[in-house]
């Protein structure tokens, strides 16, 4: 599994998705905890909605993880070259190399530790080295303030509200954009 392995980043690793691990994605998308801000708690995942979701080949090209912390699964991670559809919803012209970033922490015992922080850092340091990324953005929920303040620890900074961006739990959600350029200083505690 070592050639999976995209990159280490202390006791953080991050590899890419297999068919095996399904079940995990069906258990921690069926937390409510997870579902709050990633999927919404109105849709808990059974097997063939992850399968659906997440082995189905995607429109755009996406590069779909699994995090793990000291060698255990705790969440997933996916990152993509931004789309044009996209780049021009949230204002970038084409040419610079944009790239989105999606993730969770699935399991509760590794939530509120700083984790993510971490896992965003080294992954948007990845995109810049391995990637050529100019630029990483997240779109965060405006009421998630733990996923914005875990952004901002990172080096990302609020650069456009995005009105009814997000369907989420049966209506349209605003979202901040947030974006990371390559340089940045992070501000981890």
């Amino acid at each position: 599994m070592a050639d999976r392995v995209l990159f280490r980043a202390g006791p953080l690793s991050l590899r890419h998705l297999s068919e095996a691990d399904a079940p995990l994605l069906v258990r921690w998308l069926s937390d409510p905890r997870v579902l709050e801000f990633y999927e919404g708690r109105d849709r808990p995942h059974d097997l063939a909605m992850v399968r659906e979701a997440f082995f189905t080949p995607p429109e755009h090209p996406e590069t779909r993880c699994i995090v793990h912390y000291e060698g255990t699964a705790i969440g997933y991670l996916q990152f993509y070259p931004l789309p044009s559809e996209e780049r021009a919803e949230y204002g970038y012209s084409e040419g610079e190399a944009f790239f989105g970033m999606d993730l969770f922490i699935g399991e509760a015992a590794c939530r509120d530790r700083g984790l993510g922080t971490r896992l965003v850092s080294a992954t948007a340091d990845y995109l810049f080295a391995a990637q050529g990324a100019s630029r990483v953005v997240v779109d965060p929920q405006t009421w998630n303030a733990r996923a914005i303040r875990c952004y901002e620890k990172a080096g990302f900074r609020r650069v456009k509200l995005l009105p009814k961006h997000e369907w989420h739990e049966g209506a349209r959600r605003d979202s901040w954009l947030m974006e990371r350029a390559a340089g940045a200083e992070t501000h981890k505690r």
